[in-house]
This record gives C-alpha cells, structure tokens and sequence, in this order.
C-alpha cells in the first residue's frame, strides 16, 4: 500500500501548505516517507492535505474499497473487511470526500436538466431542529416544502453529469444560476420540463433553452438540434433513488458523498479500488 500510495503521489507531490514542488527527503514516518519543504521546510508526506491524512489501517484499505465499489452497507463492508462499524462509516465518508468533486468540466451540445427531491433526514444528529419522525416518516406538507432537500441534476447526451444539493424546497433561477451556470458551454441547448425557474435562467444568462411540456403528456418532440426531452435525465433520477434504497436512509449532510459515489459508479465509470483510491487522494490543494 506505501508503495502504490507513493505512486498516485509522486506526479502531484508537493507541500500542502504553500504547495512549493522543491522538496527533499526526509526521513519516514507511520510506514510512509516524509519530505521536507525547501520554501517553508514544514515535513508532509504524500497523503497529507487529502481526506485520508491520519488515517490508520492502510492494509485494509483496498479491500474496503472493493466493499465501497460493491455498494455494500457499513456494517456488511465492516464484517467483511474485519473493522468495526463505526471505523467502516468514517473511512466511506473520507473516501468520498474528493469523489463528490470529480465532475466534469463542461456540460455539452443538449444538456437536460432536471430537479428531485428527497426528504430531508438528520439522522445520527444528537441534537434535532424538528420533532424526530419515526422511522424516517412523511413530509408534513403536502407538494413541495421546506421538508424536501432539492437535488438538481444535469446530464449531456454524452452522458455527462453533474448534480447538487441546492437547498431546501422548490428550485429557483438563483440556484440554477450558482450550480448550473458555471458547468455549462456558451452554446449548450439547455432542455427542462417547464418549471418557470428554467425559463427565468436562460433568459437572464443568453442560454438556449426548450422546455418539454410534461403536464401536457408531452414526453418528447422533434427539433432541428435533435430530440427534445428530459428522459436521460430521469433516468438517472431513477438509478440513483433505487441504489439509494439500500443504506436504508441518508442524512442530508452526505448526500453530496452519495452523489458522487453514485456517479463514479455510473456506467462503470471506476471499475477498481486503485482508481478509487486515485480519486480520494486527489490533487493536494494549497490551505493557504
């Protein structure tokens, strides 16, 4: 594990704190090898300022990440990997930290975009802002409400996509302005059913936008720049809320991780522990 974690670092390896790449050897440390900065001589090695700095029992690494590509519930992945419960939940949401931000670049040619929504859950919060619901329960609202966490999701015909939880309740132009926006190129046709906050944000921003009219049975129409509808999108709605299912409920907080899990998943996007180690250490960002 030292050696392949040495490895996936060496191309990136520089300091966390000023991310200086002149360095030197230093000495080792915890099974790994330390390096010192030339610029701010702080020592580092090559998983510090990833979500994985500090974290113990490398050996079993690979084999929980085999559980995590699996799709395997905490204490399922704990039994098998020889962990407790509680380390198996840790280790998933420090492996995801990085995956959550493995998106694309850039949505292109016609991109569908389209909002779900998810009951908003603070499961394992010591502390509730709510009276608690028994297990999970309903919205107290009917339609939607405060009480849906908001998940817009954009999806290319290449297969591209990204999502975010935007918020609590229904969607606006704002959001689609501080989530959408930056993802998409100049000359997207952007294709959403007909929620006016779609509308309102091409015309704000000089998108080209077609709305397909779902309200009035209309699932798909023709145009010059090729079949109009929000079918992909959906479909991934539908993928995702299915292998949702499985962990039994998600509290809000780490729905990005779940969304990004999912998405490495897609398509056999990731298909090893390696790649998926790849993602969790990342690229070692500067703090400063």
């Amino acid at each position: 594990m030292a050696a392949l974690i040495g490895q996936l670092g060496a191309a990136q390896r520089r300091c966390p704190a000023c991310a200086c790449e002149r360095y030197h050897r230093h000495g080792q440390a915890n099974g790994l090898p330390r390096y010192r900065c030339r610029a701010c001589r702080r020592t580092y090695n090559d998983l510090s300022g990833t979500p994985l700095t500090r974290l113990r029992r490398r050996d079993k690494w690979l084999d929980y990440l085999g559980t995590v590509l699996a799709s395997t519930s905490v204490r399922s992945a704990a039994s098998q990997v020889g962990v407790h419960r509680n380390t198996a939940f840790r280790w998933r949401h420090r492996f995801l930290e990085r995956a959550k931000h493995d998106r694309p670049q850039l949505l292109n040619g016609i991109a569908e975009a389209d909002e779900m929504f998810l009951l908003e859950s603070q499961k394992g919060a010591k502390k509730l802002d709510r009276p608690a619901r028994k297990r999970g329960g309903r919205a107290g609202r009917r339609g939607i409400s405060r009480e849906l966490d908001c998940i817009l999701v954009a999806r290319d015909r290449g297969g591209q996509t990204i999502d975010a939880v935007v918020g609590r309740g229904a969607l606006t132009a704002a959001h689609l302005a501080r989530h959408l926006l930056p993802r998409l190129d100049r000359q997207v046709l952007l294709v959403s059913d007909g929620h006016a906050a779609y509308r309102a944000f091409a015309r704000q921003h000089g998108i080209a936008h077609q709305a397909v009219d779902l309200r009035a049975g209309v699932r798909v129409r023709r145009s010059t720049a090729g079949a109009i509808h929000v079918q992909n999108v959906n479909a991934y709605h539908s993928r995702f809320r299915q292998w949702l299912s499985r962990f039994r409920g998600v509290a809000s907080r780490y729905l990005p991780n779940y969304l990004g899990w999912r998405w490495a998943l897609d398509g056999n996007r990731i298909t090893s522990a390696e790649q998926l180690l790849r993602i969790a250490i990342g690229v070692i960002h500067s703090q400063r």
